[in-house]
C-alpha cells in the first residue's frame, strides 16, 4: 500500500525538477572546465613563469588545496545560509578565478586565482549532488544526481576541445592569440562564459526544501515541494516526515557527525570518506590533469597529445550516459563493484606496456609496433569504466547517502578527504614520473583499485530506490 508521500512522489513535475538539476549541474561542468583546462597549459606555464618540476607539480595541483577547503566548508556554511546562496557565491569565484588565471604574471599570482578557483570548484562538488538529491524523488534519483558526472566530464570535454582547438589556431600554447594574448590565456578565459550562465541560472530556483525545513522555514518548504509536482496537494505530511529526520531544536552543524551515544564518528561517515579517497588513489586525475603531458611520455607529439584528450573526453561522456541509465536500475553498488576490477585490470595493462617499453636518449618512452595503440586502447577502457561507475556513483552516494541531520557536514568531511587524495596523487606524480617512471605508477594505481572492489564488497550499502528519509530512518 503506497503512502501519501510516495504517491505525491509518483505525480512529480518532471521537466521543473530535469530543468532545476540542470541549472544546480552547471557547477559540475565548471568543475570538470575547471579541472581539464589545465591539462593543455602545463608546459606553458613552466616556460612563462620558469617553474621546475615541483613548481610546476604545484602550479597544477593548487587548485586542489582550494577545492579541500571549499568542499570542507561549503557543506557547513550550505546548512547555515542554504544550499542557493552558497551556490551563487561559489558561481562568482568561478568567474574572478578564470579572469585571474588568464592575467597572472606569477606563479604566485597564478596559484592564488587557482587556488580561489580551487574553492568553487569543491564546493560545487558537494552542493550539486547534495542539491539535486534533496528536490529530486526517490525512483529517478541516481539519474538526476548522475547529472553531475555527466556535466563534470561535458565541462572536461569542452575543456580539452577549447584547449585543442585554441593551441591549434596558434600554434601552440604559447602562442599569440586574439588581440595579443597567449593561447594559454584564453585557455582559462574560455570558462567565464559557462560560469556566468550558471550565476543566472541560480538566480531563479529555489531552496532546498530539506533545508528550509532544517531552518524552521516549513511553510516555504511546502510551497518549493509543492511547485515539484503536478498536483498541488498539500505537502504538510512531507514536511513533518522531514522534520522527524531531524534533532529537535538543533539546526544541523559540524557537531553532528558523532554520535550522541557512542561518542563517536558515524560509521557512515567514514564509509563515504574511503568511497572519496579510493576513487582518486586509482589516478584518474593524473590522467585528465596531466593527460598531455602523460601522452608526451609515452612519444606523442604535442598536437597529437592534445588530440588524445578529446577522445578521452568523448568515451568519457558516453559512459556516463550508461550509468545515468543503469544508476537506478542496476544499483549503485554493483556498479562500483565491476568498476573496480575494470579499473584495476585497464590501468596493470598500461602499467606493463609502460613498463616495457624502450627509453630514448630524450627519456621519453618509445612505443614499438602495435604498444601504442594498445596503451591507447587500455586508457580508454580504464576511462569508460570510471565513467559509467566511480566516476558519477561517488557523488549520487555522497548526496543521498547520509542523514539529514547531518548531511551537509558529512559531505564536508568527505569534500575534504576527496580532495586531499586529489591533491596528494597530483603532486605526488611528477615526481613518481620522473622517480619511477610511468610503469610503476600505473602499477600503484592499479592496486588501489583491487582495495576499492574489497571495501565496497564490505562496507557499502546499496541506496537505491530509498527516500533520504527513509535511510535516515534505517
Amino acid at each position: 500500500m503506497q503512502t501519501n508521500g510516495e504517491q505525491q512522489e509518483q505525480d512529480y513535475s518532471l521537466g521543473r525538477i530535469l530543468l532545476l538539476s540542470l541549472i544546480a549541474a552547471l557547477g559540475g561542468f565548471l568543475f570538470g572546465f575547471d579541472s581539464g583546462v589545465i591539462n593543455g597549459t602545463v608546459d606553458a606555464l613552466r616556460e612563462t613563469f620558469n617553474s621546475d618540476a615541483v613548481g610546476t607539480g604545484f602550479n597544477v595541483a593548487s587548485m586542489l588545496l582550494g577545492c579541500a577547503v571549499g568542499a570542507f566548508f561549503a557543506g557547513t556554511l550550505a546548512d547555515k545560509m542554504g544550499r542557493k546562496p552558497v551556490l551563487i557565491i561559489t558561481a562568482v569565484a568561478f568567474i574572478i578565478s578564470a579572469w585571474g588565471s588568464g592575467i597572472s604574471a606569477s606563479s604566485g599570482q597564478f596559484v592564488f586565482f587557482r587556488i580561489l578557483g580551487g574553492m568553487a570548484v569543491g564546493a560545487a562538488s558537494i552542493l550539486t549532488p547534495a542539491y539535486i538529491s534533496e528536490i529530486a524523488p526517490s525512483n529517478i534519483r541516481g539519474r538526476l544526481a548522475s547529472l553531475q558526472q555527466l556535466m563534470i566530464v561535458l565541462g572536461l570535454f569542452v575543456a580539452f576541445l577549447s584547449n585543442y582547438l585554441i593551441a591549434g589556431a596558434a600554434e601552440g600554447a604559447m602562442g599569440s592569440f586574439w588581440w595579443g594574448f597567449n593561447a594559454w590565456q584564453w585557455m582559462f578565459w574560455m570558462e567565464i562564459i559557462p560560469a556566468s550562465l550558471f550565476f543566472t541560472g541560480l538566480l531563479f530556483i529555489p531552496e532546498s526544501p530539506r533545508f528550509l525545513v532544517a531552518a524552521g522555514r516549513e511553510q516555504e518548504a511546502n510551497r518549493v515541494l509543492s511547485s515539484l509536482t503536478l498536483s498541488r496537494a498539500d505537502f504538510s505530511a512531507k514536511v513533518a516526515e522531514i522534520r522527524a529526520t531531524l534533532l529537535k531544536d538543533v539546526k544541523p552543524g559540524l557537531k553532528d557527525v558523532i554520535s550522541r551515544t557512542t561518542g563517536k564518528i558515524h560509521p557512515i561517515v567514514w564509509v563515504g570518506a574511503g568511497l572519496a579517497v579510493l576513487q582518486q588513489f586509482t589516478g584518474i586525475n593524473v590522467v585528465f590533469y596531466y593527460g598531455a603531458v602523460l601522452w608526451q611520455a609515452a612519444g606523442f607529439t604535442e598536437g597529437d597529445a592534445l588530440m588524445v584528450n578529446v577522445i578521452s573526453g568523448t568515451v568519457n561522456v558516453a559512459f556516463t550516459f550508461v550509468a545515468i541509465a543503469l544508476i537506478d536500475r542496476v544499483g549503485r553498488r554493483p556498479l562500483l563493484l565491476v568498476g573496480s576490477l575494470g579499473q584495476a585490470v585497464m590501468l596493470g595493462i598500461m602499467a606493463f606496456i609502460f613498463y616495457f617499453a624502450t627509453v630514448g636518449a630524450d627519456g621519453n618512452l618509445i612505443l614499438e609496433g602495435n604498444s601504442g595503440v594498445y596503451a591507447l586502447l587500455a586508457a580508454n577502457g580504464y576511462i569508460a569504466f570510471f565513467a559509467f561507475s566511480w566516476g558519477p556513483v561517488m557523488w549520487v552516494m555522497l548526496g543521498e547517502m547520509f542523514p539529514n541531520q547531518f548531511r551537509g557536514a558529512a559531505l564536508a568531511i568527505c569534500g575534504l578527504m576527496q580532495w586531499g587524495a586529489n591533491f596528494l596523487i597530483t603532486m605526488t606524480f611528477p615526481v613518481f614520473l620522473a622517480s619511477f617512471g610511468l610503469g610503476v605508477s600505473y602499477g600503484i594505481y592499479a592496486a588501489f583499485g583491487i582495495i576499492a572492489y574489497f571495501f565496497v564488497k564490505k562496507f557499502v550499502s546499496e541506496t537505491k530506490g530509498r527516500t533520504l528519509e527513509e535511510m535516515t530512518n534505517s
